[in-house]
């Protein structure tokens, strides 16, 4: 292998005296300055200081030049003087801010080998061909995010030699390295192959230009206070992938949304809240209905409600009703008509829906909006459409706000990813799709479902999905009558459901979001009179919850799936 040169000049110096060595031991001859030089002669790598390098090369320029021009003997300097006359040229000057942009050194690295002009130039500045640039830069990030920083301590942590020497590597084609986490690789790539393929500098050069580009969107945002997109601009760069996990999850994503409303306030009244549309989104979306009546704007806590009806309003074809409370669900049904559905959602349980938020998922036709109208003080409605007599009487009460999305008929959409803010964050995820059929079930006990029972279930579990964990949902038929939720025991949310569904429990069934750790839920319910009990399985106590049903002669079915709604 042929002699080359390195050029070095880091920030992170972690790992960085055993990639000096290993370059050595690879036939390169490295290049670097400051800190990085000085850190690599310490661990016994040979350095040439690039000050040197390029103080000798100016000065041999001058001493040809001269000898060009004059006697030799009016400039016999002896070598000492010929060193004290190059160490002044090369020197970083103004404390440091020019330390590399020289021409010996980016000739050095931009010079194109199958170009002879560019070679006897670069002979002629005594300058030598660089194959190799290791540089990371400033931590410009790190210095703005310092609560005590400035535009001046900003600005002086702002690189420019770095950013410089990379591009002009990656413009060359040169083994830039840009990570630290990349030094080893091209270590390894040089042992076993004496060299980088054409492909893998082009994929080094690449990640170098994001990497510089981010830098200076970086600096971009410091300097005008956050008014460009930095992170958009970011995430359009991202580099393409074929991985099927950065096609669902990005590796850089950074959604853009429109502010829409503000909210009369946050969660409590001292807190200020809006609500924005996400921008280029599909899914159905509160964002998007036609707002019918609004005396009174929608509350943060209006919209939070709204959202978890129309989640729920996406899972059901035939009528459906529902009534939410603090995002759960105080009564659902479907039924025959969407009236029908309706009385039979408010029956679960009349007294939590007072200042309820109301879901149907068909037009509302004159009857279910008289049944509507009648409830006692109902915060909004949500539905896909309104006749004109069922408007007409649902505006008469000026504090009822009335939401019209068509969009609810459509149904959810395939492979939709919900959002979920952190402090600082964002989870994403997959919205639960799944759906259940009876042949998917696993009968557990004795005593098989009936087909009423196996209606009632499959309803039961849909309404789970939507209820937050633990979530135990009683129905009868396709009606609930017991809801138990958010407890921090399934036990509680059991006993929560059978007092709420009172006598209704007897002959009902019972749907579990979560297998039951202990049987001690199950037995809750076997004594509220509930003959019937669909949930996942997969406890180690599963054969104590089945004992418990067979010995009631209820039944139980497996779904192997869980729908756990934090």
């Amino acid at each position: 292998m042929p002699a080359r040169n390195a050029l070095i000049s880091v920030f992170d110096k972690d790992g960085l005296p055993q990639f000096g060595q290993d370059l050595s031991g690879l036939d390169f001859s490295v290049y670097s300055s400051g800190g990085t030089a000085r850190q690599l002669r310490e661990n016994g790598v040979l350095v040439v200081d690039t000050t040197d390098y390029v103080g000798q090369a100016v000065a041999s320029q001058v001493f040809n030049l001269l000898n060009s021009l004059t006697d030799q003997d009016q400039i016999s300097l002896n070598e000492t003087q010929r060193s004290s006359i190059a160490r002044s040229f090369g020197k970083p000057v103004m404390n440091h801010r020019v330390a590399t942009l020289w021409p010996h050194i980016h000739g050095g690295i931009l010079r194109r080998d199958n170009v002879d002009s560019d070679i006897a130039e670069l002979e002629a500045m005594c300058g030598v061909p660089f194959d190799l640039v290791c540089v990371d830069m400033y931590p410009l990030a790190k210095a703005i995010a310092d609560p005590n920083a400035t535009l001046e301590s900003v600005v002086e942590m702002t690189d420019i030699g770095g950013p410089t020497l990379l591009r002009s590597a990656a413009k060359a084609g040169r083994i830039v390295i840009c990570d630290p986490a990349d030094r080893i690789w091209v270590v390894e790539q040089l042992r076993a192959n004496g060299d980088l393929t054409a492909e893998q500098r082009r994929a080094l050069a690449a990640k170098t230009e994001y990497t510089v580009a981010k830098y200076c969107l970086t600096s971009a945002q410091f300097l005008s206070h956050g008014e460009y997109d930095v992170a958009r601009l970011a995430a359009d760069m991202e580099p393409k992938s074929t991985d099927p996990e950065d096609q669902l999850f990005p590796r850089v994503y950074q959604p853009t949304y429109r502010r829409m409303h503000v909210t009369r306030y946050g969660e409590n009244p001292h807190q200020r809240g809006a609500i924005y549309e996400r921008v280029g989104s599909r899914i159905p979306s509160l964002v998007q209905a036609d707002v019918l009546a609004e005396n009174k704007a929608l509350s943060f806590n209006n919209y939070q409600d709204a959202d978890a009806v129309l989640q729920m309003l996406l899972e059901f074809s035939a009528p459906f009703a529902c009534l939410f409370k603090h995002r759960n669900p105080c009564g659902a049904a479907s039924g025959q008509t969407l009236a029908d559905a309706y009385r039979s959602a408010l029956a679960t349980d009349p007294l939590s829906a007072f200042g309820c938020i109301i879901g149907l998922n068909q037009i509302v036709d004159l009857e279910c909006a008289q049944l509507v109208h009648d409830t006692e003080f109902v915060e909004c409605i949500i539905a896909p459409g309104y006749t004109p007599e069922a408007r007409d009487l649902l505006m008469k009460k000026k504090q009822r706000r009335i939401l019209e999305l068509p969009q609810i008929i459509d149904g959810r959409m395939a492979g939709e990813i919900v959002d979920r803010p952190l402090i600082g964050g964002l989870l994403r995820q997959e919205y639960d799709n799944a759906k259940l059929d009876q042949a998917q079930l696993a009968v557990a006990s004795k005593r098989l479902p009936t087909e009423a029972e196996m209606m009632s279930m499959l309803f039961a579990w849909k309404v789970a999905k939507d209820t937050l964990s633990n979530a135990i949902v009683l129905a009868v038929d396709t009606a609930t009558v017991g809801i138990g939720m958010g407890n921090t025991s399934r036990v509680d949310s059991a006993f929560m459901a059978v007092k709420r569904a009172g006598d209704r429990a007897r002959g009902a069934v019972c749907a579990s979001d979560a297998f039951f750790p202990k049987p001690d839920g199950v037995q809750v319910c076997l004594d509220a009179g509930v003959t019937a009990f669909i949930q996942p399985g997969g406890s180690k106590n599963d054969a104590e919850a089945i004992a418990a049903a067979d010995a009631a002669g209820a039944t139980m079915v497996f779904t192997g799936i869980r729908c756990f709604k934090h």
